[in-house]
């Protein structure tokens, strides 16, 4: 069969794209890329926003109206939460997505036999509520040069803004042996970077009794895999930033020195409100012994505009806190109400203004990426080539530093190839972008 497949929201979700599609192709079907050619088509739902809700029930329609004879799959958080409520003939939750194939055929022989009348008739998922991390085995990514490998699901915060617990469940670490034996794969199968990541990362272990040093155990394992050259984290959470913590990281040869830190208020009234578990404070000096170490590194994070109550003085505060810390960037999100959770249930703020707070912020991150680059200038760096084309005449290779500033240089034919790691001087900045010319 042909199966075309539409992935939106996090990287986790992309990673679980990627492994039902290998899932796919390994029992004999076909990936196509567009949804009229195919057979079967499938979105990987999203639920963390109003708008990634809208869209994931958008795409699913859209589907079925212009492709009525594909079978329409439905799996992750969004038809975790409606609890299989989504208009599709097929609805698997967020820890069930490795049973995808079987499910896609067994519908489709129950439609052959006539068992099973097309569009009127649909399985639905029974909500994982187990502790219990559902493994794809081993992952190719279609990127070619770089891979994430997923370690961990759920989490246990309950921010009060956050739907992430009810879609994913709480935290389920994946064995060490299957995590290393994955990162091995890949490298052995000519990926430069590994890029570990989950839920809530530094939560990794804890259903087991375990703290942060579980996952800086894990990191050491990955990052003495022979071949390997670049080891990259996902987003981490600030109080996990422990001294040893950090000093560990120094000692991990392939660490790329970048983090992502996940702040979400810049201010300590809101951040009590969202009940995240950290001051301001505290986040400063995390940042500061992650800079003691890693003078080059980038620091990027998660702010929200217009959470529940937030005055203008509170949004202030954010503004002159990003620009304080000067972050790489910053990924804004104006509040989105999900209902069930805790904030839903504040007074809320008119989407007007959430919208406009965040546009200022964009542009308060769009200055400090700007910043970030032009620090670079004259310094000597390394880019992970992750595409060649020609552009107005010229060879021009793309890729990413190890700090995650996008990169471009101009190269003679054949020199290089994707995926190759080159070594390069910085020779200006355009906003957030670095030019490099080659060794």
């Amino acid at each position: 069969m042909r199966v075309y497949f539409l992935t939106l929201g996090c990287r986790v979700n992309q990673y679980e794209t990627d492994a039902a599609r290998r899932l796919f192709l390994d029992n004999g079907h076909e990936n196509v890329n567009s949804p009229e050619e195919a057979d079967v088509c499938i979105v990987n739902t999203c639920s963390v926003t109003g708008e990634a809700d809208r869209k994931s029930s958008q795409m699913l329609r859209r589907m079925a109206k212009n492709n009525p004879n594909a079978v329409i799959v439905a799996m992750g958080c969004a038809s975790e939460l409606k609890n299989g409520d989504v208009a599709a003939d097929i609805v698997i939750g967020t820890r069930d997505k490795n049973t995808v194939v079987a499910k896609v055929e067994e519908f489709l022989a129950q439609r052959e036999n006539k068992s099973l009348d097309h569009k009127t008739s649909h399985t639905r998922p029974e909500v994982s509520k187990t502790d219990e991390y559902h493994d794809f085995g081993t992952v190719l990514s279609p990127e070619g040069t770089r891979a994430f490998i997923k370690v961990e699901d759920g989490c246990n915060n309950f921010c009060t803004y956050c739907v992430i617990p009810y879609a994913r469940g709480r935290v389920v670490s994946r064995p060490e042996d299957a995590c290393v034996k994955e990162a091995e794969f890949l490298v052995e199968n000519g990926f430069k970077e590994i890029i570990v990541s989950g839920i809530h990362l530094c939560s990794y272990g804890k259903d087991q009794g375990k703290d942060i040093s579980a996952l800086l155990e894990l990191l050491k394992k990955i990052d003495a895999i022979p071949g390997l050259e670049r080891l990259r984290l996902g987003s981490l959470e600030p109080k996990s930033m422990t001294p040893e913590f950090i000093l560990g990281l120094k000692s991990l040869k392939h660490l790329c020195p970048h983090f992502h830190l996940s702040l979400q208020s810049g201010s300590d009234t809101v951040l009590k409100r969202m009940n995240r578990k950290y001051t301001t404070a505290e986040y400063e000096d995390r940042v500061n012994a992650l800079r003691a170490e890693f003078p080059d590194m980038s620091l990027t994070t998660d702010i929200i505009t217009g959470f529940p109550e937030e005055t203008e003085e509170e949004f202030e505060e954010t503004v002159k806190y990003a620009q304080k810390l000067r972050f790489a960037k910053i990924h804004v999100f104006p509040y989105s109400v999900r209902e069930g959770t805790r904030a839903a249930d504040m007074p809320q703020i008119d989407m007007s203004i959430r919208k406009a707070r965040a546009k200022r912020l964009i542009e308060v991150s769009d200055a400090l990426a700007a910043e970030f680059a032009a620090s670079m200038t004259g310094k000597e760096t390394e880019i992970l080539i992750e595409k060649i084309e020609e552009k107005d005449g010229k060879t021009v290779a793309e890729g990413y530093t190890a700090n995650y500033i996008r990169t471009f240089a101009e190269v003679e034919n054949d020199r290089f190839s994707r995926g190759d790691i080159v070594k390069g001087v910085v020779i200006r900045s355009e906003n957030e972008n670095l030019f490099v010319k080659f060794e």
